[in-house]
């Protein structure tokens, strides 16, 4: 009956996929992407995927790593979550000392951590030190019976529809844009994505990514604007980034991209899309709300010292 931490091993893939699909429905993940994650984490991530199991099932779990693609050091990450039915049994506590004890020696001074929120789980998070920074917001459209507005039959002079599976034989125009609609995202940690290979291995070729559903803008022939689709081959869509270049900003790009990308995803038998917002995103909040998305549920980052 005890509660023990280790690291995954490739075999607890389908357990560990399951366990987040019941904590987290508003997510896409597979087995096949649990695997990507971990075989295909950058080295100066340091990342490990701890599982929290007790007699021989998985019951929880905590993705640790650096932010070694932001331009501050010693930023990290790790976020324990615990099946619905095995809470109040210490796993939680035991994944979040294992991950700072790993980031901390990793030379992590500062670590941050998603907490639901909810009485319970925020309690957990002040009692062992933390203090709350922003919330995010997960929000739920119910993709078969939603009143999607009509792609406009005439689109402004210059202006195109394609999708992601466009740029298969050159990824680049994709990354360059994906990097500063990334920067000017509101977050604690700063990301900054300058590394092209890195982006391809991690970004551009995640399991998950439905290329042919993700929607890109072009104006005049370069990406303007664009939304990233994420699928786990069932019934969920996920809206991953929704970017505008700064340029094209205040046209409506970005409800065009989705509103194509919702077509697209209900044409190919989605019928549960969702989405998430950093709190302080109030642009991509009212057109998500336009859309008829609504909060399903919120989440509080937290953050405190190591060492």
């Amino acid at each position: 009956m005890t509660v023990i931490v280790r690291d995954f091993r490739p075999e607890d893939a389908e357990a560990v996929a399951a366990s987040r699909r019941a904590l987290l429905p508003f997510i896409a993940v597979t087995p096949r992407s649990v695997l990507f994650d971990v075989e295909t984490a950058n080295a100066a991530q340091k990342m490990r995927l701890l599982v929290a199991e007790k007699d021989g099932e998985i019951i929880g779990t905590a993705y640790a790593g650096v932010a070694y693609d932001s331009s501050e050091p010693g930023q990290s990450h790790a976020t324990p979550q615990v099946h619905p039915d095995h809470r109040g049994q210490g796993a939680g506590g035991l994944l979040l000392r294992a991950a700072e004890e790993h980031l901390a020696a990793e030379g992590a001074t500062t670590m941050y951590t998603w907490v639901m929120d909810a009485p319970e789980n925020r309690a957990f998070a002040e009692k062992r030190g933390y203090r709350p920074t922003r919330t995010a917001h997960f929000q739920r459209l119910d993709l078969a019976r939603a009143a999607l507005p009509e792609v406009p039959g005439t689109l402004p002079p210059g202006v195109e529809l394609r999708t992601a599976a466009d740029y298969e034989a050159d990824p680049r125009p994709m990354f360059e844009a994906d990097a500063e609609a990334t920067s000017d995202e509101p977050s604690d940690i700063a990301t900054d994505l300058d590394d092209y290979e890195d982006w391809l291995a991690h970004v551009w070729n995640n399991p998950l990514l439905h290329r042919g559903l993700s929607t890109v803008v072009t104006v005049d022939g370069r990406v303007a604007s664009y939304t990233a689709a994420y699928t786990d081959g069932g019934t969920r869509y996920v809206s991953g980034m929704t970017g505008t270049l700064r340029a094209y900003r205040g046209r409506g790009l970005a409800k065009l991209a989705k509103t194509d990308s919702l077509h697209l995803a209900r044409a190919a038998g989605y019928t549960d899309a969702y989405t998430s917002n950093d709190g302080a995103n109030e642009p991509m909040l009212a057109i998500n709300k336009w859309f008829g998305y609504e909060i399903c549920a919120t989440e509080v980052r937290h953050v405190r010292a190591l060492g």
